[in-house]
């Protein structure tokens, strides 16, 4: 069984895409899928850019760039503290299947 995205099935799919074919036609449909590719990659150049500046940014000020792989490690950390916690709690209880 394959899973989509928010749960829509092919046949809700190809109904959107009948529509979308019914109210913008065929020749408009290859434009305004480029004019939303172009979008997308604007925005992601855009947040690259950012990201480099703020890194230039820190990194110039001397703060630890790496912050990102500490926070993860530690949350990891705490989740999995708390799985275990669950796990002590429930234990006889849980059933399975």
């Amino acid at each position: 069984m394959v899973v989509l995205p928010l749960f829509i099935s092919g046949t809700e799919i190809a109904f959107i895409v009948f529509i979308l074919v019914m109210v913008f036609g065929a020749d408009k449909i290859p434009e305004i899928a480029r004019g939303l590719g172009k979008g997308m990659r604007i925005v992601k150049d855009a947040t690259n850019d950012i990201k480099t500046e703020i890194t230039k940014s820190a990194e110039k000020q001397g703060l630890n760039t790496d912050v990102t792989s500490s926070i993860t490690s530690d949350i990891k950390k705490e989740i999995d503290q708390v799985k275990d916690d669950i796990d002590d709690i429930t234990g006889p209880v849980k059933r399975r299947f």
